[in-house]
């Protein structure tokens, strides 16, 4: 009885895990086999016996009986005389089986062999845990905060299993306390030596694609699909959404009626801006679509360098650039062509390039990476918005309107 009672204090722990006992005998036998390899030089002559039912589990140690002082290696002989303490009728020759007690083999043994177990078992439980999150790769998942630190927030299921979301993972505009039950997708998951690493993200397209499944009938039949999703998390997404059955308006299904479909999504997200658009083989009609609400007049594609020139009157620019210059700049990601805005009938306008006597050239770059290439399209723009889309100094900014203005001026 005292193997079972060190046993059962053994695998106390195991309802709390995700392991069958069946298993944990297994894993039990394992780990003996390895302590008398090392207690007594080699297992080969034990028999472990297991019952799972029971939970007991029984070692014997198989030795021939030697002459007396004869003895050459005394994990597999035994002496006469010892033997027939066993049993008084053994003789010379003869296999003596008996049973080792835990007790037996010293206290730090048995101290080593429940830390030997508890390692296992815990690998055995990382192997499933990590098995059971891979399949849940791009899924949506929810999770509790369990702790805030400064550049991540660690989440705990309702299984105790620990995820993890880094601070770029985070919607800018999240804001998370203790206790907070919070959804994501499932990133990426990695073994880190034997603990499985589960990062979880808010900012993923994926998180969005699968929020329109999940919140969409349509979506989640299938009669709609969500062909490509394009973000700036926690400010403004665009979403191509098609749909095989010419009597299903795709967008007007995602929105709802005055916006009911998709309210939901868009609070999930921190109030992100959403544009839904139909989804087209046709580059031309995908571009114009991708700039709305701006309307174009317009456009010259260039297939080989992935390049767009739209024109169009100059008070729909900046409509077509956005707040921040994320409107031109998701246009760009949705429809994987680089995005060039000209104003159409300003002929009193003046290209930017012809200020590189007076503008550094890194100030004018910086200027069209926002999508503002003319003098008039920098002059229309608020100071403040302007050091918003571009890397570009207050002060700078402002040397720069005075040498725009002057242009006009004169």
């Amino acid at each position: 009885m005292e193997n079972l009672a060190l046993i059962e204090s053994f695998s106390e722990f195991k309802d709390e895990k995700f392991i069958d006992r069946v298993t944990l005998m297994s894993i039990l036998e394992e780990v003996f086999r390895n302590t008398l390899k090392r207690k007594y030089g080699d297992d080969d002559n034990f028999d472990i016996i297991i019952n799972p039912d029971k939970g007991d589990l029984e070692i014997w140690r198989n030795r021939i009986v030697v002459e007396d002082n004869s003895v050459e290696d005394e994990n597999q002989e035994i002496s006469l005389s010892e033997a027939r303490k066993i049993e008084p009728d053994f003789e010379v020759g003869e296999d003596v089986s008996e049973e080792v007690k835990l007790i037996d083999l010293g206290r730090r043994t048995v101290l080593a062999l429940r830390q030997n177990l508890v390692s296992r078992i815990n690998e055995h439980d990382n192997g499933i845990i990590y098995k059971q999150f891979i399949d849940l790769i791009g899924e949506i998942y929810t999770a509790e905060v369990h702790h805030i630190r400064h550049n991540v927030v660690i989440l705990l299921d309702d299984e105790g299993n620990e995820l993890i979301m880094p601070k770029d993972r985070q919607i800018p505009s999240d804001f998370y306390r203790k206790g907070d039950s919070i959804r994501g997708i499932i990133e990426s998951v990695e073994l880190k030596g034997n603990k499985p690493s589960i990062v979880m993200s808010r900012t993923s397209p994926k998180f969005l694609e699968k929020l329109f499944e999940q919140d969409i009938p349509e979506v989640f039949d299938g009669l709609i699909s969500v062909k490509k999703v394009v973000r700036i998390p926690g400010e403004k997404a665009k979403v191509a959404v098609d749909s095989y059955d010419d009597r299903i308006d795709p967008v007007g299904a995602c929105v709802g009626m005055k916006g009911s479909r998709i309210h939901g999504i868009v609070r999930e997200l921190g109030n992100e801006n959403i544009d839904v658009i139909n989804y087209t083989n046709n580059i031309q009609l995908l571009i114009t679509r991708a700039l709305s609400p701006a309307k174009i007049s317009s456009l010259k594609i260039n297939e080989e360098n992935k390049t767009v020139e739209v024109f169009m009157d100059p008070e729909q620019v900046s409509k077509a650039i956005g707040r921040g210059g994320f409107n031109i700049r998701l246009a760009g990601q949705l429809t994987g062509y680089e995005i060039d805005v000209y104003r159409e009938g300003a002929e009193e306008d003046v290209e930017l390039t012809e200020f590189s006597d007076e503008i550094e050239d890194w100030v004018l770059e910086e200027l069209k990476k926002a999508g503002l290439d003319t003098a008039k399209s920098v002059l229309e723009q608020d100071i403040e918005d302007l050091i918003k889309r571009t890397d570009l100094e207050e002060e700078t900014i402002i040397e720069i309107r005075k040498v725009l203005n002057a242009e006009f001026s004169e």
